[in-house]
């Protein structure tokens, strides 16, 4: 079986999965990577997996098959999860919030700077995809997506740039809309401005963020007791949306900042981050996987 996708910070995550016993959902199944390595290292895990591609899944069943019962397989959004898990005991949640290797490969998925197509969803089922938010969005709207998902700093410059490209035609390929761009670069950035671009398009067209923040909150209602929770983000932002949580649920006292004296009796803590700084890959990894250089993992331990 050719393998597609090279999953990053493997090892780690087999290590910050040692010794689970029980089921560990991985919300963002994708080529089953993480998957395989954490049910060969541990022989009493079973795997939840949740994805939206459909070619994903496909794959994933195939390359699960010899564990039989112990792998299960949703279509869904990780953001859903608790439709799935109502009568399970989970020890372990595993997100990797990223797009995988044949998804940017794959041209016709339209990922790639340079795709004849402009698409980019995680979803083919879905209605929205680049083309629409590319050719329909307003001007700042646009800017805003570029600024807030992009961090690119001239937003309102490119956003203009876009929508004066599109007034005689529509914009029908990514290689169309990062000539856009062209080869600039922001200041103190190694990444050009395309590559920003189609990464603040993308989160818009899959809602990348706000899935997180769902997935975050529904973890935080289920609070599931003892489980290890590992998330490998790829953008700064989405680092951010997670530290800031993990720093929330550590928090013992829950009065109001203004309150002179804890009222609330403490205690309420969901439990404590295993990790001060995030794990992030070796440079012997970066030189095989190029693409994991701007992987970042965090892990959470749930208190009994």
């Amino acid at each position: 079986m050719q393998i597609p996708h090279i999953p990053v910070l493997l090892d780690e995550v087999v290590s910050a999965f040692s010794g689970v016993n029980g089921v560990i959902l991985d919300c963002t199944l994708g080529y089953a990577g993480h998957s395989e390595a954490i049910l060969e290292a541990n022989p009493n895990a079973q795997i939840l997996g949740l994805d939206r591609d459909d070619e994903a899944i496909n794959f994933s069943q195939a390359r699960l098959r010899k564990f039989g019962s112990r792998v299960q397989i949703q279509k869904s959004k990780f953001s859903d999860f608790p439709k799935f898990t109502q009568n399970l005991e989970i020890k372990g949640i595993l997100a990797d919030i990223g797009i995988s290797s044949l998804q940017i490969d794959k041209f016709e998925r339209g990922f790639s700077l340079k795709s004849p197509n402009l698409d980019m969803r995680m979803d083919l089922n879905q209605e929205k995809d680049a083309k629409f938010v590319i050719n329909n969005y307003s001007v700042d709207d646009l800017a805003r997506i570029l600024r807030e998902f992009g961090e690119i700093k001239n937003a309102k410059f490119y956003a203009d740039k876009i929508a004066e490209r599109r007034k005689n035609h529509p914009i029908t390929s990514a290689k169309e809309f990062a000539e856009i761009f062209g080869a600039a670069k922001q200041n103190g950035r190694s990444v050009n401005l395309a590559t920003l671009a189609f990464q603040a398009i993308r989160i818009e067209v899959n809602n990348e963020l706000g899935e997180l923040e769902k997935l975050l909150e529904n973890l935080e209602i289920l609070s599931p007791k003892g489980a290890i929770l590992a998330i490998i983000s790829f953008h700064s932002l989405e680092d951010r949306v997670i530290k800031r949580k993990f720093r929330e649920w550590q928090r013992a006292c829950i009065c109001p900042e203004f309150a002179l004296k804890c009222e609330c009796g403490g205690n309420h803590e969901l439990g404590s981050a295993l990790t001060k700084k995030p794990i992030t890959p070796t440079a012997d990894e970066i030189k095989r996987n190029s693409r994991s250089s701007c992987a970042k993992m965090r892990i959470f331990r749930f208190k009994d």
